[in-house]
């Protein structure tokens, strides 16, 4: 079982490594990670590494959770979609830091599951839909700030229109695993604007939705 002390080790962890933003540091310390992983890995709920999740997913690492949440720059009016709701512990992260966040999820099990722990932690500022995460989420449209957390070879368009102009888009590219690199994507009066950050290794963006029982 995870204790408090884990907790406290995760943050001084991310602050070594770069996360400086004190706002993302409260957000990923208020939330309890043990409450997002299967219970078979709950003592390494803590760690800062990836785990497994239902549907072959995975539950990021917590330092890529924060350094893509501090990319993100988010203000408490912005208003933001996820794509890729997984375990929910991105958009609990999120819930803290903005206005309202939209995620979207093709596996009908992990939204679901996500909908209920969100529902525990009484995060009322989260909405979940099960949907083909390629498309994004036209009717809440435009959004400030967009967070991918699958990898495409590149931006969906659909998902650069659906960006607020000034806003910010936060997603892994790349052919393969081993070829990703995470982006920041500004959209400017001058057209949208990429910055390599860091490289990463996430499951595909894939292109659907799954509304199997």
């Amino acid at each position: 079982m995870a204790s408090a002390q884990d907790q406290v080790n995760l943050i001084m962890q991310l602050r070594r490594r770069g996360i400086r933003d004190p706002k993302v540091l409260r957000a990923i310390e208020t939330v309890p990670r043990e409450l997002f992983v299967d219970e078979a890995f709950s003592d390494h709920a803590y760690q800062d590494i990836a785990l497994p999740i239902e549907c072959g997913q995975t539950i990021s690492q917590p330092f890529v959770v924060a350094f893509m949440t501090e990319k993100l720059a988010l203000e408490p009016s912005y208003k933001v979609l996820e794509i890729g709701t997984g375990s929910g512990y991105q958009a609990a992260v999120l819930s803290h830091l903005c206005r309202r966040v939209y995620t979207v999820e093709r596996w009908r099990e992990l939204q679901k599951a996500a909908e209920q722990r969100l529902a525990e932690l009484k995060i009322n500022n989260v909405t979940t839909i099960i949907g083909d995460g390629w498309l994004g989420w036209p009717p809440q449209a435009p959004f400030d700030r967009i967070i991918v957390t699958a990898a495409a070879l590149d931006a969906p368009a659909a998902l650069l229109d659906q960006l607020k102009d000034g806003g910010r888009m936060i997603i892994p590219l790349g052919e393969t695993r081993d070829s990703q690199s995470l982006v920041q994507i500004d959209k400017t009066e001058e057209g949208l604007v990429e910055t390599p950050l860091l490289p990463v290794r996430f499951v595909p963006l894939v292109h659907g939705r799954v509304k199997r029982d």
